[in-house]
């Protein structure tokens, strides 16, 4: 048996640093190399523990690592590279110090199969949002409250944009999120999926909790500053108002849908209890 190499070695700006540091900033640079860079213990572990593919695991060459991070190493199954900690806490973007790893991991396809074909489908479609932290904090409770999947529609933020890999406390490793052109793409997928589109909105017709969620539905949160446009107005099945007191007359787009998810979750929750207090003992 020959001995593992031992890994590359990175202790200037290189080539190789040069190409992760600009995957931070650089959306269309993130795209053309099909990567991004994922930062944070939570994230990291999470990628690893879900198989996504990754394609580099960057660690500290100064100090002894971590169970954990010996662990994530083992795991990923990627290449390994010893950097300069002054670099990785570039790569990193940490306030308080050098983090222990960072991952390179491979965006995958914009792909609607990736999105489970559960018969109780719950997914969101987020019209052209404009900032990474409420794409990744949406993500965050779509994961929180069983949504099978994440759309995000037209000229909108990256959902692999670091800022919203952050916000989603790495849930973007669990809940599929999947960018589409426009409208018109997530509604056909819903048509196959005989789903409801529900849309949001401070003057919608309805309250939320009067509309039935329970079957296979489709949320539709507009942009933060001009709301849904009007062609997911005019394709939606139904526009969900929430219901406010006080001075607020609406709600942050991420926090209106979090209400909308928490909402169907608990619809759901209440059916699953009524189907098992009719069922017929065995």
């Amino acid at each position: 048996m020959t001995d593992k190499p031992p890994a590359p070695r990175i202790t200037s700006r290189n080539a190789a640093f040069q190409q992760w540091q600009a995957l931070l900033s650089n959306r269309a640079k993130r795209h053309r190399a099909g990567e991004f860079v994922v930062q944070g213990v939570r994230p990291i572990t999470l990628a690893v523990r879900h198989g996504w593919p990754i394609r580099a695991m960057l660690y500290d060459m100064t100090r002894p690592q971590s169970d954990w991070a010996a662990d994530m190493l083992a795991a990923a199954g990627a290449r390994t590279v010893a950097m300069a900690p002054e670099l990785l806490a570039e790569l990193g973007e940490k306030d308080d110090g050098v983090p222990e790893l960072v991952a390179i991991a491979a965006i995958p396809a914009d792909d609607f199969s990736r999105v489970p074909d559960a018969p109780d489908l719950l997914a969101v479609a987020f019209d052209r949002p404009s900032s990474p932290g409420n794409v990744g904090t949406l993500v965050r409770s779509a994961d929180a409250f069983g949504a099978h999947g994440v759309v995000v529609t037209g000229h909108a933020a990256d959902p692999y944009d670091p800022r919203s890999v952050r916000a989603s406390t790495g849930s973007v490793f669990t809940v599929p999120v999947v960018r589409a052109a426009s409208h018109a793409d997530v509604l056909a997928w819903a048509r196959t999926r005989k789903a409801a589109v529900v849309g949001t909105d401070e003057q919608g017709a309805t309250d939320v909790a009067s509309i039935d969620l329970t079957g296979p539905t489709v949320l539709a949160i507009g942009n933060e500053a001009t709301g849904l446009s009007a062609s997911w107005r005019d394709a939606c099945d139904v526009v969900a108002r929430i219901p406010m007191t006080g001075a607020a007359s609406s709600l942050n787009a991420a926090s209106a849908a979090t209400v909308v998810l928490y909402e169907a979750a608990r619809q759901r929750r209440a059916a699953n209890r009524g189907r098992a207090a009719v069922r017929p003992p065995a």
